[in-house]
């Protein structure tokens, strides 16, 4: 599981059924230096993240990727790699050497 910044949404105007419902979300992903900054950068690579959960944008959510990123379509199949698992309400960040910050 890894913490994203939602940068935007993709509207589609074809996809596989399976997904019906699904929104789709950019998700910059948070690095050890972005929670480090405490301002929300992320600093990572940008990916596209499957959603159900709706989180706005600017916010932190936690994401799976790999199988477990198709789980939630379980027992059948979507062609999902990454899923928007959960909404990040704060983080309690220690990076070495300094004192613990909230985000």
């Amino acid at each position: 599981m890894r913490l994203g910044i939602v940068r935007g949404k993709v509207v589609l105007s074809l996809s596989d059924p399976g997904l019906m419902g699904t929104r789709f979300l950019i998700v910059e992903a948070v690095t050890a230096r972005g929670l480090a900054a405490h301002d929300r950068t992320g600093g990572g690579k940008q990916l596209i993240v499957a959603d159900h959960l709706a989180p706005a944008e600017g916010q932190m959510i936690a994401f799976v990727e790999g199988r477990e990123g198709a789980n939630p379509y379980w027992p059948g199949r979507a062609p999902v790699d990454a899923y928007c698992s959960l909404l990040v309400d704060t983080v309690d960040y220690h990076p070495p050497g300094r004192k613990s910050q909230e985000f």
